[in-house]
């Protein structure tokens, strides 16, 4: 009981200062999001044993470039989509590395990379996410967190009730295609209700977003969970209480957010 109310605490206030940020002005969100990247490439640098500290120069040299030394500019657009191409390929690299049964050896240099591109590269898009035509999105953010949330949340409870089928045990024993679907279902009614008092998107555009957000965020899980189990270790480090680390919260909006951010662009493109 107390551990489920240290548990409950700690959600509300992450949740609470999530929000706070977001409608407090679009600067407290970037450096929210500034402070909770440093904070995850610290915790994943710990798990992946990654020497040195010139991932953190880099990541801020990187975020200043992406979001203020080329935030008026054209040139800004070509930036992101090179990042883009990056943090993709390498998540899709860490995807492609869950089916193999070969424990991975890293090089420090791709270790770097890795934690750039996977870990940096995904908090950038993160605050890159809610510049839409000119204006700060605040509904179109909160509701990237909402359908996560959503879908942590039914996935855990539909998997802990009737899940029977494993998902990828061999990576995260707990999951199951039952929660996967659970959460994926009430993610979509989510993403309904989302569109019905939103203005941001269209239905069809929600219903889309909620999918690519529940796919990748899912796997996100599954990556973050192999790497603490390649490192032998439970959480990614101490800093939420009943909640373990910060990238244990934002694992999955973290590899979700280059795919959210791409699906984002070509629905500018398209309409």
């Amino acid at each position: 009981m107390r551990e489920l109310l240290k548990r409950t605490i700690t959600g509300i206030l992450y949740i609470f200062l999530l929000l706070a940020a977001v409608y407090l002005s679009n600067d407290a969100f970037d450096f929210l999001f500034l402070i909770f990247g440093l904070t995850c490439l610290y915790e994943f640098k710990k798990i992946i044993r990654l020497r040195g500290y010139f991932i953190f120069i880099a990541f801020l040299l990187l975020w200043w470039v992406c979001i203020y030394l080329l935030g008026s500019f054209a040139q800004h657009f070509l930036v992101s989509i090179i990042l883009l191409g990056c943090c993709v390929v390498v998540d899709l690299i860490m995807i492609l590395k869950l089916f193999s049964t070969t424990p991975a050896q890293y090089t420090n240099t791709q270790k770097f990379l890795i934690s750039l591109f996977y870990i940096g590269g995904g908090c950038i898009f993160l605050t890159m996410i809610p510049y839409r035509n000119e204006h700060f999105a605040k509904t179109l953010i909160i509701g990237i967190f909402i359908l996560i949330w959503v879908n942590d949340s039914f996935a855990y409870l539909v998997g802990k009730s009737i899940g029977r089928t494993k998902l990828f045990e061999r990576v995260s024993p707990k999951k199951t295609v039952e929660g996967f679907v659970g959460g994926l279902v009430f993610s979509l009614i989510a993403a309904y209700f989302l569109y019905k008092y939103g203005s941001e998107l269209s239905l069809a555009q929600w219903l889309i977003l909620a999918i690519v957000v529940v796919v990748s965020g899912s796997l996100g899980d599954l990556v973050e969970s192999k790497f603490k189990r390649l490192a032998g270790v439970k959480d990614s480090g101490a800093i939420l209480p009943g909640h373990g680390g910060l990238l244990d919260r934002l694992d999955s909006l973290v590899f979700a957010a280059p795919f959210t951010f791409l699906t984002l662009q070509i629905f500018n493109y398209v309409s």
